[in-house]
């Protein structure tokens, strides 16, 4: 089994799939935006003190705080 880690320790270009999400009060929020388990996500850029970071998911830029992205949990793929 491929290590996990928190989205907001995904590097720049790396493309990941999440596994699940922690925090159950922005759950619906992230699942809304395209956010679910099994989807397929690429680093796209981040800001310069790394808050907020873009992500590439279901074909779309998304802006996520890095306290957002701290309970996405993925496996590099």
């Amino acid at each position: 089994m491929k290590k996990q880690k928190r989205l907001s320790e995904i590097n720049i270009g790396q493309t990941v799939e999440i596994t699940s999400i922690e925090n159950d009060d922005i759950f619906l929020k992230l699942m809304e935006m395209g956010c679910v388990p099994g989807e397929k996500i690429t680093v796209h850029q981040s800001s310069f003190f790394n808050d907020p970071i873009s992500i590439n998911v279901s074909g779309y830029l998304l802006s996520l705080r890095k306290d957002e992205a701290q309970h996405i949990i993925v496996k590099i793929i």
